[in-house]
């Protein structure tokens, strides 16, 4: 029988190589948002540059092209079409190992463009045509990885899935680690600037290679094969029962019909478990909405415009934005996700959770009252207030997300 023939009890994971990958799996899925994100202020001084070739003046500035805010609509575009395109591969039978292999290797080569662009003189507008085009389809790959590593991680017992997205949190740090360091070497601005963008694409080519090492680990083995093998099993118990009550010939075209009403019946109940499952999860699936949402509206496209009120020290002056921005929330977005294997408070049952998903609007005013550049609204012009709101901002948008992922489920 199959049930004594296949394995019950999973192996170890030796030497946790297995929860090593996954962790670096999250990190390698949120790359290419967080080196767009983080790298605004080169992005920005090289339109800027190439503004002031080109007009032989520097009265024309950034802010015609947005660059800020064009990042972000062009970021989360694609990320959410794609999304949701990608249940359509699902259901086309596209395999996950393909979807995850493919999107890897075109991230990696979308990257390395980007890195070859830095000793690439253009014009500003082709150089921003060609950025925002880099963005749209470097995070219309990412939504493709995202989605499918977080099917094939739900398959692992439930620690792996908060190993990854903890490593999700690893990513913005890295990359604003990764920018702190090029912003703070000695070498020109195209120097730093290159080694910054072969950074992700060393990393991409690291998390593609730990990917296809994955499936031959046998306790990666055992879990990615034990859904196949169940399904398995589920088809062969209701071909016998189809049979039985049927009184079926044992012949290829009765096995075929069998075969095509199995698939038929489970293509129907997939779908039908989608909407079931939404019909459950609607209110997290809304608060986890309006947490992303309340949090992409400031930051970064707000967030990177406020400055410091040392700018008499121009060696604090340099990296003010990298740290008290990127840095800060990256670090505290982190703990945020890891707060809730210490205590899970407000409970999923309880009216304070969406109300406290909703009082994070209180940080949309705040940050804009800070000592935003050109702005007549500031209100805290201190360093220290921006630095306590901005890591307040991004524990709650760490600690809300990772409790609406947590509590979904459930």
């Amino acid at each position: 029988m199959w049930n004594e023939k296949k394995q019950t009890s999973p192996p170890a994971d030796s030497g946790r190589a297995v929860g090593f990958i996954i962790f670096f799996l999250g990190v390698g899925t949120l790359l290419p948002w967080n080196f767009f994100m983080t790298a605004s202020q080169y992005f920005n001084q090289r339109l800027t540059a190439a503004n002031v070739t080109a007009n032989g003046t520097s009265g024309v500035t950034t802010e015609d092209y947005n660059y800020d805010s064009w990042m972000a609509l062009l970021s989360q575009l694609p990320l959410l079409l794609f999304t949701l395109l990608n249940s359509f591969l699902y259901q086309c039978r596209v395999t996950p190992r393909l979807r995850v292999a493919l999107s890897f290797i075109a991230i990696l080569l979308l990257f390395s463009l980007t890195a070859a662009l830095v000793r690439v003189d253009m014009l500003p507008d082709t150089f921003f045509s060609v950025t925002m085009a880099t963005i749209w389809f470097i995070n219309m790959f990412s939504a493709v990885l995202q989605s499918s590593l977080f099917g094939e991680v739900g398959l692992f017992p439930p620690r792996y899935s908060t190993l990854f997205m903890s490593g999700q949190g690893l990513a913005g740090l890295f990359a604003a680690l990764a920018m702190l360091v090029s912003i703070s070497s000695n070498a020109d601005q195209s120097s730093a600037a290159l080694g910054y963008f072969i950074t992700p694409c060393v990393a991409t080519l690291g998390t593609l290679l730990c990917y296809l090492l994955l499936p031959h680990l046998e306790f990666a083995h055992f879990y990615l094969n034990r859904r196949s093998a169940d399904s398995v099993e589920a088809t062969q118990e209701l071909l016998s029962s189809t049979e039985d009550k049927k009184g079926l010939n044992n012949n290829a075209k009765d096995h075929e019909a069998n075969g095509k009403f199995i698939r038929e019946q489970d293509d129907n109940q997939e779908r039908s478990s989608v909407l079931d499952v939404f019909k459950k999860i609607w209110l997290m699936a809304a608060c986890v909405t309006c947490v992303f949402a309340v949090t992409l509206s400031v930051f970064p496209v707000i967030t990177v415009r406020v400055q410091t009120v040392y700018t008499d020290i121009p060696a604090w002056d340099k990296v003010f934005t990298c740290v008290c921005c990127f840095i800060v929330f990256n670090t505290m977005d982190l703990v945020g996700r890891g707060a809730p294997s210490l205590v899970q408070w407000p409970s999923k049952e309880s009216r304070l959770f969406p109300v406290a998903v909703l009082s994070r609007l209180v940080f949309v005013p705040l940050l804009m009252i800070c000592n935003v550049q050109n702005s007549r609204l500031t209100v805290f012009r201190h360093d220290g207030a921006f630095v306590t709101i901005m890591a307040l901002f991004s524990f709650s948008n760490g600690y809300l997300a990772s409790l609406c992922m947590a509590y979904a489920p459930q």
